[in-house]
């Protein structure tokens, strides 16, 4: 019972960690998740990040009220997809509205690290968890692109198919990453903008956001 309550107040105080761990544990179960029954599980994981999402915001000087106005429709269009997952509509203004909520997510964390000029480690988690948000969100402007614009992307496995949800999240992590490892290529013109910007928003992140931190801890250590 103690172990338990010690790690509630660990949870409690370290919410951007709780996060990350959500969003890494999300990649490894994702491929396992294939299936009607799979995308149902899926959703529900969905739902659960979401909730985590909003938890963190609550940390910051962020308005919680907008992230809860997002986050709702959100839960409702997750499981009319996972219900629905051939319609259309729904899985694009589901992708709209979640990457809505991510990016609002990456930017209530933002300020939150930029808020003081203190590093906590609750701050480092946000680092890593901030980083996966992104990648998220772009992964759902991917998917609402190939929606708007079908055969946006192309891959060595059935070139002519539909993009996966996976396959699409592989493309945001090695594109946000530099390091061009996807197999997942964007074709159409409205794709390779998406790509581009994520590209810049991750030389961005590293060259404004870690070396801030790496900055602030080394001269705290000096001090």
């Amino acid at each position: 019972m103690a172990a338990m309550q010690s790690s509630i107040r660990a949870a409690i105080r370290h919410p951007s960690a709780l996060l990350l761990a959500a969003q890494l544990l999300g990649v490894v179960l994702y491929p396992f998740m294939d299936g009607p029954a799979g995308r149902a599980a899926l959703s529900l994981f969905g739902i659960v990040v979401l909730v985590l999402a909003v938890w963190a915001l609550r940390t910051t000087p962020a308005l919680t009220w907008v992230s809860v106005l997002l986050g709702l429709p959100v839960v409702v269009l997750t499981i009319l997809e996972a219900l629905q997952p051939a319609n259309e509509g729904i899985v694009l203004w589901s992708s709209v509205l979640h990457a809505a909520f991510y990016l609002y997510t990456t930017y209530g964390l933002l300020r939150y690290m930029f808020n003081d000029y203190d590093v906590t480690r609750d701050e480092l988690f946000a680092t890593g968890a901030t980083f996966t948000v992104v990648a998220w969100a772009f992964a759902y402007l991917y998917v609402a692109c190939q929606v708007l614009w079908p055969g946006s992307f192309t891959a060595a496995i059935d070139p002519t198919a539909q993009r996966t949800w996976f396959e699409l999240l592989f493309l945001s992590f090695t594109t946000l990453t530099s390091t061009g490892l996807s197999d997942v290529v964007p074709v159409l013109a409205q794709a390779r903008s998406l790509v581009m910007i994520e590209q810049v928003a991750g030389l961005m992140y590293v060259a404004l956001v870690v070396s801030r931190l790496v900055g602030l801890t080394l001269a705290r250590h000096r001090a």
